[in-house]
């Protein structure tokens, strides 16, 4: 062949792949199923109506009374939050459909049965606005150490959505402002909201064309002066549309340090702050410091998240840098930090290492109190924590001991979480410790040792877990990773001991890692029955590091389903179970597990519980906020394509293919994930001819599926009746 019938041949090949590419991509775009992503339409509507009605359980009995009975129990630990010298707590149960914000004091809050007051009724808002109000929150108004706090913007979302509407409060006559007050009210939109006094606000918000990502998510911030339209309002940092998002915050410290920073996300895990202004900092030689340039980008690694402590700013790496690992947590006086020019001209020197990751060892959280730092790590999936104080003199951090008990060291497979009581003002902090089988406890600490611990509440006993054992095993993986997982029901007495029904849940993205917690609902729903559950701690979770959730990133996607496979193969092999008898269940990312599990391996699962999920791949990044996910998944209207179609099941489903039972569940007001995932996948599949699918939706509840506890117990029921009906041999019997 010559060099010129060489060069032909391969313009031929490119053109008909280009070709091939261009007749498969027009054929996507003609999905005869895009009628079920007009979330609101007559058509769409109609067709979940009639999916509603078919279900092949009712959702009722038993079970649903006593899921709803946790749910509305007055035993529930009450979690509070300190604004000024009260503690605050938001409250659901049988005479408070939709909530009430609550609030009381610390003396009887240690009560068994405290006195609280409400502060404001959402279900009374909710009749009074003809609307479906959703408690999501509030953002307090503070102005410093010696200033009693009194304001707060209250965020209610209509029908549960992330999109929310915000209203200024008075904590003080327990009124929202009135129209002579001038207050801050801001239309329904997904934004992000911060006080800079108490007349400005810094505002991300839908500020009309042109003013949000390709995500959906605020582009631009503003400040917003009190009186003021917010069309007035001036611009003072800017994205990119192709950004994720834009954020902004004003920040009072420790040491009376304050500074005003805008976020820019150019994707979902890479993040650049910015500097607008800075107060009350100090250089080495006791001079005020003075920003170089405004606004400041901080000099770190994108992919980092930065957190700030007194004049100290904590560095916690995703990738490698100046000598110290991904996953390290570092910490920086702020002077330093902000006078190198870029993240290259950081020195080491300057940096200390607070925390270091091994294999199985990782970062999970950090709790600011008045002087120390608690840094909360996964070991092998097991909880612990280190005490960090520090020296405002040195500007340095002092390893410190761990109060008695908090340590998790002896603490088996039960999880301790933490969070500070008031913290630039104390070194008090709330600790829960629970298990798989253990009710939670909350008790109150003293950092310092100087008060001993209080156990304030107790969970009680929520099911009978009498003989049920909780164990950690691992399978490995195609590639040969060990991939860990527990396992809690009754242990077998023997080997040739009878199959048992088995639920396995899994997640494995977004660096979010799935720890022991007590199994209320699954407890009273399927391990009280003799049944096992398990969890799987599969790669894209935070388990164990970003190292972990970067080794299922995209084209590497295929590594999650393949851990996930090989535990249920393992509790095959094991005998636990058979695949008749092994459902799984899983939601949003999880949701996609289900449904490549569904497509990839139909034969090794009895049935599929799939919730609010993602599952047609193709045109994830045109519905809502499925541009944001671009750096977990991969951009489908690139070559990325060419991977992203091998886990998109959406379009892996196959004629002729006998696959398991499955019921998939959402929200019409999921403004998250899409509802056309799942309603396009389950009429595809009817539409097929497959038997047994099944389709939820509720009319509310956004991404979590339902926005009272008597929806969550409708929800809950219909999963496991659902289960039972196909995996226990006498079917349903609850």
């Amino acid at each position: 062949m010559t060099s010129r019938q060489a060069v032909s041949v391969a313009a031929f090949v490119a053109t008909t792949a280009a070709l091939v590419r261009l007749i498969r991509t027009r054929a996507l775009a003609r999905d005869p199923l895009q009628w079920l992503e007009e979330v609101d339409s007559t058509k769409a509507l109609a067709w979940v109506e009639k999916q509603n009605k078919a279900l092949p359980v009712d959702g009722k009995g038993k079970t649903y009374e006593r899921i709803l009975e946790i749910l509305d129990s007055k035993e529930k630990i009450p979690y509070v939050g300190k604004i000024g010298e009260r503690y605050y707590n938001f409250w659901k149960d049988d005479k408070h459909e939709r909530g009430i914000w609550r609030c009381t004091t610390l003396n009887e809050y240690e009560k068994k049965e405290p006195k609280w007051e409400t502060v404001i009724d959402v279900d009374a808002l909710a009749a009074q606005d003809k609307q479906k109000w959703v408690w999501k929150g509030y953002t307090l108004l503070d102005e410093g150490n010696d200033v009693e706090p009194e304001r707060i913007l209250v965020k209610l979302s209509p029908g549960g959505g992330d999109a929310v509407i915000v209203r200024e409060f008075d904590i003080k006559t327990r009124k929202f402002l009135d129209a002579s007050q001038k207050p801050f009210v801001i239309p329904e939109a997904k934004l992000q909201v911060s006080w800079k006094d108490r007349d400005t606000l810094l505002i991300c918000t839908d500020f009309g064309p042109g003013s949000l990502t390709s995500s959906g998510y605020p582009r631009i911030v503003k400040e917003w002066k009190r009186g003021t339209p917010l069309a007035d309002a001036k611009t003072v940092f800017e994205g990119k549309e192709a950004d994720v998002i834009i954020g902004a915050g004003y920040v009072r410290e420790r040491l009376g340090i304050e500074f005003q920073i805008s976020s820019r996300a150019p994707g979902f895990y890479s993040n650049e702050i910015y500097v607008h202004s800075v107060t009350g900092l100090k250089n080495d030689d006791g001079s005020t410091f003075a920003l170089p340039t405004v606004p400041l980008k901080i000099p770190v690694p994108d992919d980092a998240d930065t957190n700030y402590f007194a004049d100290q700013i904590l560095v916690d790496l995703r990738s490698d840098w100046k000598g110290f690992k991904s996953g390290s947590l570092l910490s920086i006086p702020m002077v330093k930090l902000l006078a190198a020019a870029s993240p290259e001209e950081v020195q080491a020197t300057d940096l200390q290492p607070l925390f270091t990751p091994s294999e199985r060892v990782a970062l999970s959280g950090l709790t600011k109190l008045k002087t120390r730092l608690l840094v909360e790590i996964l070991d092998n999936v097991r909880s612990r924590i280190d005490v960090w104080r520090f020296d405002a003199g040195g500007r340095k951090w002092i390893k410190d001991s761990v109060p008695e008990g908090q340590d998790g060291r002896n603490a088996s497979m039960n999880m301790i979480s933490t969070w500070a009581l008031d913290g630039k003002h104390s070194d008090l902090y709330w600790s829960t410790t629970e298990g798989y089988t253990l009710p939670c406890t909350l008790s109150l600490v003293d950092v310092t040792g100087t008060h001993p611990t209080k156990v304030l509440k107790q969970e009680p006993t929520r099911y009978d877990a009498k003989d049920i054992v909780v164990e950690q095993f691992q399978a490995t993986s195609k590639d040969g990773t060990l991939i860990p997982y527990f396992q809690v029901g009754r242990k077998s007495s023997s080997s040739s001991a009878a199959a048992r029904p088995t639920l396995l849940y899994g997640y494995g993205g977004f660096e979010i890692p799935l720890t022991p917690a007590y199994q209320t609902t699954t407890g009273v729903s399927w391990l009280e029955k003799g049944n096992v559950y398990v969890c799987a701690n599969i790669r894209g979770g935070g388990e164990f590091g970003p190292t972990w959730h970067q080794a299922a990133l995209r084209e590497n996607r295929n590594k999650a389903y393949e851990d996930f496979e090989a535990v249920a193969q393992d509790l095959i092999r094991r005998k636990v179970t058979t695949a008749a008898k092994l459902g799984i269940m899983g939601g949003s990312n999880g949701g996609l597990l289900m449904g490549n599990m569904l497509t990839r391996s139909p034969d090794l699962f009895g049935a599929v519980v799939c919730m609010v999920p993602l599952l047609d791949m193709k045109r994830y990044t045109k519905l809502l906020a499925g541009a944001s996910w671009i750096a977990e998944y991969g951009d489908p209207d690139t070559s990325d394509w060419d991977f992203l179609q091998n886990y998109s099941p959406y379009h892996k489903l196959k004629a002729g293919t006998k696959y398991p039972p499955v019921l998939f569940t959402t929200s019409t007001r999921d403004d998250r994930v899409a509802p056309a995932h799942s309603r396009k996948m389950a009429k595809k599949m009817m539409d097929m001819g497959i038997k047994d699918v099944f389709h939820y939706e509720n009319v509310e509840g956004g991404h979590g599926g339902a926005s009272t506890n008597a929806q969550r117990a409708y929800m809950w029921t219909l999963c496991y009746q659902f289960l039972d009906k196909y995996l226990v041999d006498k079917g349903s019997n609850l």
